[in-house]
């Protein structure tokens, strides 16, 4: 008797951990979703498929509690713009990607595409916390890169549109180039990290849908208005996308959309 008590126990606090870390909210064509205390930290895992899959199967396969897009890709060549590392291993490479390094364009500029801001999750001595950082910025002493994804641009503290190759501007000032449709109003995939009350630090996610699209401008002025210290942006557009328990988003929101098919996914495992 005492130890089915003892399983109903475990099974009730099993449950409880689950009810506690990740919060889901909807407002006016946002999802806000905030990942909090140090278990889930755990459960989280970037990672990149050899083929392009959607993230609904990326949800599936990983038997994921929650599922959202992550790094940049080539749709023609399906090869990663963005580094991906899990379990401390780089498990994509945008320098094997024969399209990004054959475009004279973007292989000028490659420094800055390669040095893209990234969301890591660190282990410092058995300890595990968020980072936001350029790609080639380096971990504190006794810390290491457990699994991370870049994106990109970094939004705060300081957006870094010129600095991470997604605007150019010409001698005027005048901008001549964009990517990702950083000045258009679209979907986008937000990640954040902010400091609650008792000083622990929580990762703020924001799914923009089509109902509400943003500028990264408007994206900058979203994580500020929830006190977020660091933030960044994943792939948007089309590829925005988001799975918990049964909701399913895309960025169309178009009955029976199964949604894009990408490279690379941040799943929270069960």
């Amino acid at each position: 008797m005492k130890k089915i008590l003892i399983i109903l126990v475990m099974i009730l606090m099993t449950g409880c951990v689950w009810a506690a870390p990740i919060d889901v909210s909807y407002d006016d064509g946002i999802y806000h979703i905030i990942l909090s205390g140090d278990r889930i930290k755990r459960k989280i895992k970037f990672v990149s498929s050899s083929n392009l899959i959607t993230n609904r199967e990326a949800h599936n396969n990983g038997r994921s509690v929650l599922t959202i897009n992550a790094g940049f890709f080539d749709p023609k060549n399906q090869q990663t713009i963005s580094y991906i590392v899990d379990d401390f291993q780089i498990m994509a490479d945008p320098i094997f990607n024969t399209n990004l390094m054959m475009n004279p364009v973007l292989r000028r500029n490659m420094k800055s595409i390669l040095n893209r801001t990234e969301f890591r999750v660190l282990e410092c001595d058995n300890k595990l916390k968020y980072e936001i950082a350029e790609h080639n910025a380096k971990v504190d002493f006794m810390c290491a890169i457990k699994t991370s994804a870049q994106g990109g641009p970094q939004l705060l503290p300081n957006l870094r549109l010129e600095e991470e190759f997604f605007i150019v501007k010409d001698k005027e000032g005048n901008i001549i180039r964009e990517s990702a449709s950083v000045l258009h109003k679209t979907p986008r995939t937000l990640i954040g990290i902010k400091t609650n009350s008792k000083g622990e630090q929580e990762a703020h996610i924001f799914i923009v849908t089509n109902k509400n699209p943003m500028t990264i401008y408007e994206a900058q002025e979203l994580c500020a208005k929830y006190g977020i210290e660091s933030a960044m942006a994943f792939d948007g557009g089309s590829s925005t996308s988001f799975d918990y328990k049964d909701i399913h988003v895309t960025s169309t929101q178009d009955g029976g959309d199964t949604g894009r098919a990408l490279k690379s996914f941040m799943i929270i495992k069960k």
